[in-house]
């Protein structure tokens, strides 16, 4: 477990438009989605809710990492790489379910937690 840099914690609250939510398949093969649905936890997870996650989900429950890449106002781009948890019950699920649009199903939580971060080619953990 990483703490994320201050300027990338601050960073993630002047974020604009989607994320990026990279996964891999069993093969290597990369999957990349837009997110809107997204919420940081703690000081090292970034969660995504899984609402209508296809390959994606897959991808997660075979044991892919993977990256969430997000640009600032400023646009300034980070990119965050970890594991994935993926929650359908507890504290992080019930979390998701408040701040997720009740117009979405909010099948699950998925969750990078933290183990890499660069702004472009610097790393910064």
């Amino acid at each position: 477990m990483s703490k994320l840099p201050e300027k990338v914690s601050n960073a993630w609250f002047t974020r604009k438009g989607p994320v990026i939510f990279t996964t891999v398949d069993e093969k290597g093969m990369p999957n990349a989605i837009y997110a809107t649905c997204v919420n940081k936890w703690g000081e090292d997870k970034i969660v995504i809710a899984d609402n209508y996650f296809d390959k994606t989900r897959k991808n997660i429950l075979q044991g892919s990492k993977g990256s969430v890449l997000f640009m600032t106002e400023a646009n300034k781009a980070y990119q965050l790489k970890g594991t994935i948890e993926y929650h359908q019950e507890g504290e992080i699920f019930q979390n998701m379910k408040k701040w997720n649009p009740i117009k979405h199903p909010g099948n699950a939580a998925a969750v990078l937690v933290v183990e890499e971060v660069y702004s472009g080619a610097e790393k910064l953990l």
